[in-house]
Formats: structure tokens, sequence, C-alpha cells
């Protein structure tokens, strides 16, 4: 026999031994190195749910394996199963947006913070956790304010809830763009416009501070409090804001007399 012929019977018995292995046996195929055997073993009318929960969890996986295993538990797939698939990062973007809606929202949000999830998987993660937003459960909504990415917390920030603002204010991925955005928009309040102002991250920051003093709903005593400090130009700068706010008119001019600028 020569080594080609004796290559290919080799061969062709790991491919029996894949479609028919079983218990111990078709567990140590789920580790083999190569793909065709793999794609092999997924033909194994033994293979159930354990083994391809096993087999998911390799980070190695080709994406045309994993859309095997896709295609395969059409129809049948377990919860389980559909999450490990959402799980590894070689999983394709369409399979991926495919199967998300199907997803607890807490296992989106584990998705996005998973190391070693590509951006396709998390961006499309988080998409369908913010589309859920509205309607989630307030419980829900601190989970994800304590928890949640730079756009989760952004856009739980604009709903304006005092106790979801409030979270967000210590969550690490909350941005200064997005305080300053919440702060020119229309959700905004007087008490957590305050939140904001009292709090040791945010309170310093130059630019959340006029943001804070730009808006009509801010209570008097941060104007009491910051006017004697402001810079001359970011206080003329601040009149020319407020002008059409007569509620801030005395407020302004006070401060103007105590410079000296009337």
């Amino acid at each position: 026999m020569t080594k080609a012929s004796e290559s290919t019977t080799n061969d062709l018995k790991e491919f029996h031994k894949a479609i028919t292995a079983e218990g111990e046996h078709l567990y140590a195929l789920l580790h083999h190195h190569d793909p065709d055997i793999l794609r092999t073993v997924l033909k194994n009318p033994r293979i159930g749910d354990d083994h391809l929960l096993i087999l998911l969890k390799r980070r190695d996986l080709p994406e045309d394996l994993i859309l095997a295993v896709y295609k395969r538990t059409a129809g049948n797939r377990s919860h389980k199963v559909t999450l490990a698939i959402a799980r590894n990062p070689g999983t394709d973007g369409q399979v991926i947006r495919s199967i998300l809606p199907y997803l607890r929202l807490f296992e989106l949000l584990d998705i996005c913070l998973l190391p070693g999830a590509s951006p396709d998987q998390k961006l499309a993660a988080e998409r369908v956790i913010m589309q859920r937003i509205p309607t989630a459960p307030l419980g829900h909504k601190m989970t994800l304010a304590r928890r949640g990415t730079t756009a989760i917390v952004a856009a739980l920030l604009k709903e304006g809830n005092s106790q979801i603002v409030d979270l967000c204010l210590t969550n690490p991925h909350l941005t200064e763009a997005a305080v300053f955005q919440f702060l020119r928009g229309g959700s905004a309040r007087a008490d957590t416009i305050s939140m904001i102002a009292r709090h040791e991250r945010w309170k310093q920051r130059p630019n959340i501070r006029m943001a804070i003093l730009k808006n009509s709903k801010t209570p008097d005593i941060w104007y009491t409090l910051w006017l004697p400090g402001l810079p001359r130009p970011l206080f003329l700068q601040l009149i020319r804001s407020l002008k059409h706010h007569p509620a801030k008119k005395q407020l302004l001019l006070t401060e103007k007399k105590r410079r000296g600028l009337l």
C-alpha cells in the first residue's frame, strides 16, 4: 500500500469514527483539530445539546462550522444552544442579528461586556437592548444603569427618571458628552440637574457647569454658589443665553452689580 492510499484509508476511518462515535469517544471528537472532522461529527445522529454546547465553547471554530450548527438546529434549537451560538466570537453577523431577539435582556448585556466578543456581536446586542429599554421594568433599567455600556447608559439617562439618573451618574461608561446632551435636552428636571451639580465626578467640569447654568430649570442655589466664581467671558455668555428667561434675570442682575458691570 502506498503512503497516499494509506493516508486516504486513515482519513476514511477518521470520518467513519466521527459519524458513528458515541459516549466518551464522541465527546473527545468535539476537540478535534480538523474542521472537516468536526463537520462530520455534526452529522452523527447521537449528537445532542450537551455536545453542541461543548463544541460552541471553542473560540477557534470557523464561521461556516458555526453556521452548520445554526442550520442543523433550526426549528428545534434550545435556548442554551441559541445563547452559545450568540456568544461565540466566530458567529456570522447575519446569524447574530437573527438570534439576538430571542435572548433575555441580561444575556444580551453579558454579550456586550463579554471579553473576546466581536465588535459586531457587541453592537448588535447593544441595539437590541436599546430597542427594549422603553418597555423594560424599572428594576431591569436600574441594573442596566449600573452595568450598561456607553450607548446604553446614555439612552437610559435621556429618559430622565431620577432613580435611573442617579445610578447612571456613577456608571464608569457614562461620558461627559452624554451628560452634556442630557442637560441640554428636555427631560432634565430641577431634581436631576441638582444630582449632577452635586456629583463629585461631574460638578467640577467646566462644560457641565455651564450646561447646568444655561438650563432654565436649574434651581437658584447653583447660580448663588457658582456665579461668583464664573470667569467674566463665561458670565457674559451666560447672560446672553438666559436673556429670554425672566426667572433667572434677578440672579444675573445681582451678580452684575457685584461685578460692577451695570
